[in-house]
């Protein structure tokens, strides 16, 4: 089931976003993601509107829209291949007809999965707190 964003899913929300970024970006140091939670937690998070993808009592995944941006969507790693990513992505898209998003570029699976959910690449950037490539990509609804 998925469903808004209540405070407290905040520790699985994080703990799911951590270990995903972790896992999926292994060319960044672990280091530099913890040292961003407090700001998910703080600012990025209540900024945004977010919701979970919920399995029993259990969070196993979320994604948080800044406006028609894709902030964040993470599914939990023990849960990935499931489907669940396309369900978040599938919520997403029915509550925008527009949104763009920034992927590290050498997060291959993680492009190819965006692709797979019709987004196109537009452009490229270098992220400023990392140094690595980043495609900016966008999804319009038909």
């Amino acid at each position: 089931m998925i469903r808004n964003f209540i405070a407290s899913d905040m520790d699985s929300v994080l703990n799911i976003w951590l270990e995903s970024s972790a896992e999926a970006h292994d060319f960044v140091d672990r280091a530099f993601w913890e040292s961003k939670l407090d700001d998910m937690r703080n600012i990025y998070i209540p900024a945004s509107e977010t919701y979970v993808y919920e399995s029993g009592s259990e969070v196993k995944g979320f994604f948080s829209l800044h406006g028609d941006t894709l902030a964040a969507i993470f599914v939990a790693p023990g849960c990935q291949g499931e489907g669940i990513g396309q369900a978040l992505m599938a919520k997403a898209k029915s509550l925008r007809e527009r949104i763009t998003l920034d992927v590290y570029k050498e997060n291959q699976k993680t492009v190819d999965f965006y692709k797979r959910c019709g987004f196109r690449v537009v452009s490229e950037k270098t992220d400023p707190h990392t140094g690595h490539a980043e495609l900016v990509m966008e999804f319009h609804s038909c």
